[in-house]
């Protein structure tokens, strides 16, 4: 039986609950999507649970009564998610695709320092996760905003902002008023994997389709196109274990 979360409130678009399989409690979030046109069961590794997307037509019933027919796909599949790897002294932690390990050393300075292979972060222990975070996140963005602005020039397009956020389902988005967002934890990938999500938001400042046009577009912008899809397909969920 699905159960309410009595830490986030119901919402006209979200509902966040939880399903009871075999003793555990997995995190169910039903959101309803525009343009959706039937309902979507995905699993969610970030939060070791599952996603329903509904129509806007849809009852919220309609979304926990599938989720219900599915306890044991979704049991099976959460069962199968790797382990979570939180920011913790001694872990291993991919800086553009390299692998990285942390060591707390304490004492004042730099809150983090990249070195040799090593995440140096000094402060209190308690403080540790939070200041990694926040370093990985102003690397993302010094990695993607310079990006994005040079690979805009080159079709001749205005990038009017960049956003960093910690999206679930995107990695990277383009608004009609160019404006990009992107996924901070594109840092955790190899670089020609950022490259292409960059090249590929910015390709939508000059088409919002995926045209040939489009994929031309993108093309000139970036060496892979191929390469990076299919990283991100079988490795992209992964980063959202991190942290």
């Amino acid at each position: 039986m699905a159960k309410g979360s009595a830490s986030r409130p119901a919402s006209r678009r979200e509902r966040c609950l939880t399903l009871d399989i075999d003793g555990r409690a997995v995190p169910l979030r039903m959101v309803r999507h525009p343009r959706a046109r039937r309902l979507i069961l995905r699993l969610d590794p970030q939060a070791g649970g599952v996603t329903v997307t509904l129509p806007p037509w849809a009852a919220w019933a309609e979304g926990t009564d599938m989720a219900e027919r599915e306890r044991d796909w979704i049991g099976s599949r959460v069962r199968a998610l790797p382990k979570r790897s939180p920011f913790v002294d001694g872990a291993i932690l991919p800086y553009l695709g390299q692998e990285h390990r942390i060591r707390h050393v304490g004492g004042r300075g730099a809150p983090v320092r990249r070195v040799s292979g090593e995440f140096l972060v000094s402060g209190e222990a308690e403080h540790l996760a939070r200041r990694l975070s926040d370093w990985l996140r102003a690397a993302a963005r010094a990695e993607i905003e310079p990006l994005a602005h040079a690979k805009a020039e080159v079709i001749a397009r205005r990038v009017t902002r960049v956003t960093l956020r910690d999206t679930r389902t995107r990695w990277g988005s383009c608004s009609i008023g160019g404006g990009l967002s992107f996924c901070w934890r594109l840092i955790l990938a190899p670089r020609w994997v950022l490259d292409y999500v960059v090249a590929h938001e910015v390709a939508h400042l000059r088409h919002h389709d995926h045209s040939k046009a489009f994929w031309a577009t993108a093309a000139r912008l970036t060496k892979q196109v191929e390469a990076p899809r299919e990283w991100l397909r079988r490795h992209g969920p992964e980063l959202h274990l991190y942290g």
